[in-house]
């Protein structure tokens, strides 16, 4: 498709007419992938969603301390009074590789502005690296084109935007130039540097699973892959060596990080590798001592052998757990019917079931370019193109579509790894495509109508999902900083950043901050004061507490409360101002994604039933919720009556189709007797209530207080 035509030699490089388009091209990708990652700096230079915050904590100790004691770290300040081992429960090379090139490239930036931008210089990247691993299934074009889908798909943007310092842009950076140097080691023809790239491949490898948790899935592929390797590929000398030393390098560079660690190894995910690795020696032998006719044959035979064995020591270990099981959300990925069993996990909305319509809202295109991918790529007529993709490459790319497309249906967050599988069918598929379309005459002579017309139809079809409908592509990335807006859908404000700013200039520095687990990171990174829970999701038993604490009758969260040590309770409610008023107060729809909105979860999490706190619909809170419970107590309004927005009716009681109609009340003032005191209110709540409420409520827990239950035991 390019011109060979020279520009410049240097030695014996030549470098080409074609060289300046392919770089060009990336440049346009690389581009295009930054200008949408940084979306969000228009609304504010903060760290995106929640873990972040934790990770930059994490970086700064290692800038301000050094590596020696981030691994000896134990902060003090997290999941209080245990404490967190942070280097045996992070993902380290995040926080390495930050720490590393910062003090290489930083600058006079700050830290914190550095990570801003980390997530989005990795993803943008990574544009390369695509480009050379599809390069090795179905050439340059094929590559350029996968560079260009991987800055636009949706997937993979939205969990690379600027702020975004999480494990995932860094993760698939690690983890896709791992598996580039593994298959073009094994597909090299240049002995020399096999080696080192296989070598290489494997160290890479492992610290893509030393950064991000979610590379354990694409070992699955790998393992697939290397079982079918002896069927597919006839330099067996070669497969005898070449796949025990990644295999080997991978593992052991993986097991010397303590996350995974050496549990990772000798459990289910190493197993995903050596009883592939182990299967194919004996594969190979098997064959070595077969006739012709029989080496397949036997081979299959073999297979089903290992494929018994393998589901015989799954059986075995529901019983005996003598090798090591994946954490619950990645036994949920490979099981997608476990998500309903546990209340924490679909809690979390990363967590979230994947649904057809939100898969294709995701991939939409790709879709059917990947599905025409696999066709051609399946097709006979292939060879005739002059674009060979080899059989192994073949078997990979559609190992790596079935497994991506499977595990991503559990988890709406694993739906990047369906779309990088689209993405390199997709590419392949329409690079062949295009040079058969390219290829064809008429008379003998080029139809350029015909590839104008090809060429604005691929143009056409493609921007649909970046420009419509109105929640796009390209729009979808266009958000604010979750500390900004709370997670809510409502305009951005300074509420949160404010609060946390008071927390850590009118608290004492040893206080004890008590929330739901959503805020833990915020709280410890920007207020410098110990919580109780965080994000992690270390101590499931404690999250559970802290949503039987919100439930519960103020007096018996107050002992559980006490009994933590804690001195502060931090809740945030979400609220929309209404049209009119009652006696001159104002009213509000309440549930706009703050706790109020998550009462559900802290029910389920809690064992709770919900028919006691929750009305018919499943949203609106009943009156023992107001009345009796402490988070009922601690959201400053309270329900006067219902309304239908419809019909304009209102209503003393429930009806469905009715909303709660709400004035603010504050339960718990600064002064009296109670066991929670106010003492610190966003400004949209507590002094100027604005049309938007984007309340962070600070309660200071009363020590004088004296409980009911106990003044009646007393007397």
């Amino acid at each position: 498709m390019f011109t060979q035509n020279r520009l410049f030699q240097i030695g014996n490089f030549s470098f080409n007419l074609n060289h300046l388009i392919v770089i060009g091209i990336l440049i346009l990708a690389f581009s295009t992938s930054f200008l949408i990652r940084t979306q969000p700096m228009n609304y504010g230079f903060e760290l995106n969603e929640f873990d972040p915050f934790f990770n930059f904590r994490a970086t700064e100790y290692i800038v301000d301390n050094g590596f020696i004691a981030y691994f000896q770290w134990n902060d003090d300040k997290t999941w209080y009074p245990y404490g967190r081992d942070v280097s045996a429960t992070s993902q380290i090379m995040l926080h390495t590789t930050a720490a590393i090139t910062y003090q290489i490239f930083g600058g006079n930036s700050s830290l914190y502005d550095f990570t801003i931008l980390f997530p989005v210089i990795v993803g943008s990247l990574t544009v390369v690296v695509i480009f050379a691993l599809v390069r090795l299934f179905g050439g340059t074009n094929a590559g350029l084109i996968a560079s260009l889908l991987f800055a636009i798909a949706l997937p993979i943007t939205m969990r690379g935007l600027a702020g975004w310092f999480k494990s995932e842009p860094l993760g698939i950076f690690y983890g896709l130039l791992g598996l580039y140097l593994f298959l073009s080691a094994i597909n090299s023809q240049n002995k020399k540097i096999i080696i080192s790239k296989i070598i290489f491949g494997g160290i890479i490898m492992g610290f893509g699973l030393a950064s991000w948790g979610g590379n354990q899935f694409l070992i699955i592929p790998i393992g697939l892959f290397i079982l079918i390797l002896p069927f597919v590929r006839k330099d067996h000398k070669f497969l005898l060596w070449s796949i025990p030393l990644f295999v080997t390098v991978f593992l052991l560079i993986s097991s010397m990080f303590e996350r995974p660690g050496p549990s990772f190894v000798t459990g289910f995910g190493g197993l995903s590798l050596i009883l592939p690795t182990v299967f194919l020696l004996f594969c190979i032998f098997v064959q070595k001592i077969s006739n012709d006719k029989n080496k397949i044959r036997n081979g299959l035979f073999l297979l089903l052998g290992f494929i018994i064995i393998g589901s015989f020591l799954v059986i075995v270990n529901e019983n005996s757990n003598f090798l090591s099981m994946p954490s619950y959300r990645y036994l949920n990925a490979i099981n997608p019917f476990l998500t309903t069993l546990d209340p924490l996990t679909d809690s979390v909305a990363e967590h979230a079931t994947t649904t057809t319509a939100l898969s294709f809202f995701f991939n939409s295109i790709l879709m059917i370019f990947a599905g025409l991918g696999v066709w051609i790529i399946l097709s006979k007529k292939i060879s005739k193109t002059g674009i060979i993709v080899k059989n192994d490459m073949k078997a990979f790319m559609l190992i790596m579509g079935i497994t991506s497309v499977y595990i991503s249906s559990a988890f709406i967050r694993l739906e990047l790894f369906a779309s990088l599988s689209l993405i390199i069918l997709a590419s392949v598929g329409l690079s062949i495509l295009t040079k058969e379309i390219f290829q064809i005459k008429y008379f003998g002579k080029k139809n350029y109508a015909l590839k104008t017309s090809y060429f604005v139809i691929i143009l056409f079809l493609f921007l649909i999902p970046l420009v419509y409908p109105t929640q796009n592509w390209i729009s979808v990335a266009d958000s604010p900083p979750t500390i900004l807006n709370g997670g809510t859908t409502y305009p951005v404000s300074s509420d949160w950043l404010e609060a946390l700013e008071w927390i850590k200039l009118n608290t004492p520095v040893d206080s004890v901050v008590a929330s739901w687990w959503d805020y833990g990171y915020w709280i410890t990174t920007l207020t410098d004061r110990a919580t109780i829970n965080d994000n992690a999701t270390l101590i499931d038993s404690r999250i559970k507490q802290m949503a039987q604490i919100f439930v519960s009758s103020p007096d018996e969260s107050w002992h559980m409360l006490k009994e933590m040590n804690a001195d502060y309770l931090l809740v945030y409610v979400s609220a929309e101002k209404l049209i009119g008023d009652v006696d001159g107060k104002s009213v509000y729809w309440v549930g706009g994604g703050g706790d109020e909105s998550k009462l559900l979860w802290f029910i389920r999490i809690a064992g709770e039933q919900p028919q006691k706190y929750l009305l018919p619909d499943g949203q609106s809170p009943t009156n023992y919720f107001w009345d009796e419970t402490l988070l009922g107590k601690l959201i400053p309004f309270k329900t006067i009556f219902y309304a239908n927005m419809e019909t304009q009716e209102l209503s003393n009681t429930f009806e469905y189709g009715y909303i709660p109609i709400n004035v603010i009340d504050i339960k718990y003032p600064s002064d009296g007797n109670n066991p929670f005191k106010l003492v610190y209110g966003s400004p949209t709540l507590s002094y100027q209530p604005a049309d938007i409420v984007s309340g962070v409520l600070v309660y200071e827990i009363n020590k004088n207080y004296v409980p009911e239950i106990i003044f009646d035991e007393l007397n």
